[in-house]
């Protein structure tokens, strides 16, 4: 990558550390480790600069990189406590990021049943498309579809392009 192409991915990943910071605080529930997480992320996307092809979806990369890192740091974090145990830990959130978690929940919630069900299963739940399309016995192409489309709708309502996605 040119020095000024790597100019401009930094450029354009520093522009984008607002919107990881609500991700990240909507993963972790806590203001300090959602900051670790954007940091560690903000690395990983760095350093793997290369594999980014440019004209595609940085946000769905970003994001992809983000999810990937928090459920590994949470898989590794089960292999040393025992986080039943653990005490919850309240941080309260500013207001800026509580107001980012309210409007990605009310754009959530406005999502058709279809697409907020298929969103759940491949993004919370972690299923395979494969195990979500037989959970909801249709189609696997039909259940990506739906995910693309709640993808699509939650952005479109996060940057304020359209008001309602039902």
């Amino acid at each position: 990558m040119s020095e000024l192409a790597m100019r401009e991915f930094r450029d354009h990943l520093t522009g984008f550390l607002p919107k990881m910071r609500v991700w990240a605080l909507g993963l972790t529930q806590n203001r300090e480790a959602a900051e670790d997480l954007v940091q560690d992320v903000a690395v990983k996307v760095l350093l793997a600069n290369e594999s980014f092809v440019p004209g595609t979806n940085f946000s769905a990369w970003v994001h992809k990189i983000m999810i990937n890192h928090f459920i590994s740091s949470v898989r590794n974090k089960r292999e040393h406590n025992d986080l039943d145990q653990a005490p919850e830990i309240n941080v309260s959130a500013s207001q800026e990021e509580r107001a980012g978690i309210r409007e990605l929940n009310v754009a959530y919630q406005r999502l058709p049943k279809e697409q907020k069900e298929a969103l759940h299963l491949i993004g919370l739940q972690e299923q395979s498309y494969e195990e979500a399309a037989e959970a909801t016995g249709c189609a696997v192409g039909t259940l990506e579809s739906r995910v693309h489309r709640a993808r699509t709708l939650l952005r479109e309502q996060m940057c304020g392009e359209i008001r309602d996605a039902a």
